[in-house]
């Protein structure tokens, strides 16, 4: 016997005009939700006329639908580590901004100075993060990476004030970190990958700097295995900013279990400064968790304290190991450049504790180091979402010098990595590694060109840091190792050709490896 849901011919009417009210209130919906979109529209386009916007021109071409045929030919030259050297020809056709639709939102692309400062700097409060705050969440939790408006503001102060007092001191804590680097790097006769030691000694300088400890004093094994799933959960939490709102679909168990790790490493730190609660244990280990303890002053929330320093040490660990690791790999392709360094450094240090006054003096060490960040600046792409209808000042129109109206929603991406490749800002020979056009203020002129540390409100507060940590650690290595050079067997190809590893930030796919004797 069938069974029916109705029981008598009133509930059956019932259930009619249950169904009929709740289809009106949908088709209600859906025609109120449109008519919003088309009043949302039609303001944009009084808007821009308003400021003689145009549309742009340039299309990024795609073949599949929803872009998907892009995404697979970066996740394919990605994997062969050679992303930047397959799109650069593309770009270069493209000009300086173009526009894609991808994954069925419309994007934007800029190389324009003018473009990139009125995003970060004079319409700064235009933009946000966006997806990639949900998309970097598990990884870095809530910091200042992921932050905008007031809790950005709120936690660029509070860093702010540490990375003041790093700016002011002396040179001796990266002294003692680089002797500890030479110790390690010194033991090998052979060829030696440099690319591991900076990140040791990068993660080295930063837990000391965040948490009061070195990370000698953590276990090798520990060590290893976070390293190892910090570099892991950056790799992916870079696929899930590119995937966009989609960002969820790339969740895996690993995934999870090594922001776990990450996060449970600052943790640990966070709970052992906490727990010294009395007069006397709080005096003595008073340098060694002052940071925690600034930023536990402010938060009263372990779990915040330690998302923010989660966020210091994605910075603080990779970026200068990757300057390092490019300056070196760069230095040893390129001998004459090497030799007037070394010059510079012999004339100018007499001693092996290196002091920031001695650096100040290195004009060329600068130039070197301004070429490295040039063309491989550490965080080669970055997003900014319109949390409100706006404008760039160019790219639209038939020539690209009109202003473009950018919807609220709408993405735009700047890429330093192609921007310090441009060769109406930097000559014939940009793509070539060249420090003396840094020399006799040839640049000074080059402002929004030059975005290695970002720029605008939000430039990077460890600028200072990074710059004198590298700089310590190449004059020292260059003066214990005076016969470091490029092992034979190790391949020369054309800036920029070489195996590329991208996560958040780029790195050598294949090291750097180097003859220290």
């Amino acid at each position: 016997m069938a069974v029916f849901p109705f029981h008598t011919l009133e509930d059956l009417k019932d259930g009619i005009n249950v169904l009929v009210i709740v289809s009106v209130l949908l088709v209600g919906y859906i025609t109120y939700k449109h008519m919003l979109r088309r009043r949302e529209y039609e303001a944009d386009m009084i808007y821009a006329a308003q400021h003689g916007c145009q549309p742009m021109e340039a299309i990024y071409p795609t073949k599949w639908p929803l872009g998907l045929d892009v995404l697979k030919a970066q996740y394919i030259n990605a994997s062969n580590k050679r992303l930047f050297a397959f799109q650069q020809p593309h770009i270069e056709e493209l000009g300086s901004n173009w526009t894609m639709s991808l994954l069925g939102s419309t994007g934007y692309t800029t190389l324009d100075p003018e473009n990139i400062e009125t995003i970060l700097s004079s319409k700064f409060e235009d933009w946000g993060m966006g997806s990639r705050r949900n998309a970097l969440l598990p990884f870095i939790g809530e910091g200042i990476f992921v932050q905008d408006g007031p809790a950005w503001k709120h936690s660029r102060e509070m860093l702010r004030r540490p990375f003041l007092k790093a700016h002011y001191q002396d040179l001796k804590a990266f002294n003692q970190h680089v002797g500890m680097l030479i110790a390690k790097m010194s033991s090998s006769t052979a060829v030696v990958d440099l690319q591991p030691h900076f990140y040791n000694f990068t993660l080295a300088t930063t837990t000391t700097l965040l948490f009061g400890q070195t990370a000698e004093s953590i276990a090798d094994e520990d060590q290893e295995t976070f390293a190892n799933r910090f570099d892991y959960a950056s790799w992916v939490s870079s696929w899930r900013i590119r995937l966009q709102d989609f960002y969820w679909a790339w969740n895996t168990k690993r995934y999870r279990a090594s922001c776990q790790t990450v996060k449970d490493f600052a943790g640990r730190f966070v709970k052992r400064a906490l727990e010294e609660t009395d007069k006397e244990k709080a005096e003595e280990s008073s340098n060694g968790y002052e940071f925690i303890r600034d930023l536990y002053s402010e938060l009263k929330d372990p779990v915040l304290v330690r998302d923010q320093l989660v966020n210091v040490l994605l910075a603080g660990r990779d970026t200068t190991a990757c300057l390092l690791s490019w300056t070196f790999f760069l230095l040893v392709r390129h001998p004459s450049t090497l030799s007037r360094l070394r010059q510079e450094m012999q004339s100018i240090v007499d001693s092996q504790e290196v002091t920031r006054a001695h650096i100040q003096k290195m004009s060329y060490l600068k130039c070197v180091l301004n070429e490295t960040l040039r063309l491989y600046p550490s965080v080669p792409i970055n997003v900014r979402i319109a949390q409100k209808r706006t404008t760039i000042p160019r790219g639209g129109g038939p020539d690209g010098r009109s202003p473009v109206l950018i919807r609220k929603g709408n993405g735009i991406g700047y890429l330093p990595y192609y921007l310090h490749r441009r060769k109406d800002l930097y000559g014939q020979d940009a793509m070539e590694f060249r420090p003396e056009r840094w020399e006799n203020s040839k640049l000074d002129g080059i402002g929004w060109g030059y975005i290695p540390f970002h720029a605008g409100p939000r430039v990077c507060l460890g600028k200072d840091f990074a710059l004198m940590e590298a700089s310590c650690a190449v004059v020292r290595i260059l003066q214990t190792f005076p016969n470091l050079r490029l092992p034979p067997e190790e391949k020369v190809v054309p800036v920029g050709q070489e195996r590329q590893n991208l996560t958040i930030f780029l790195a050598s796919a294949d090291g750097c490896k180097v003859l220290l004797q």
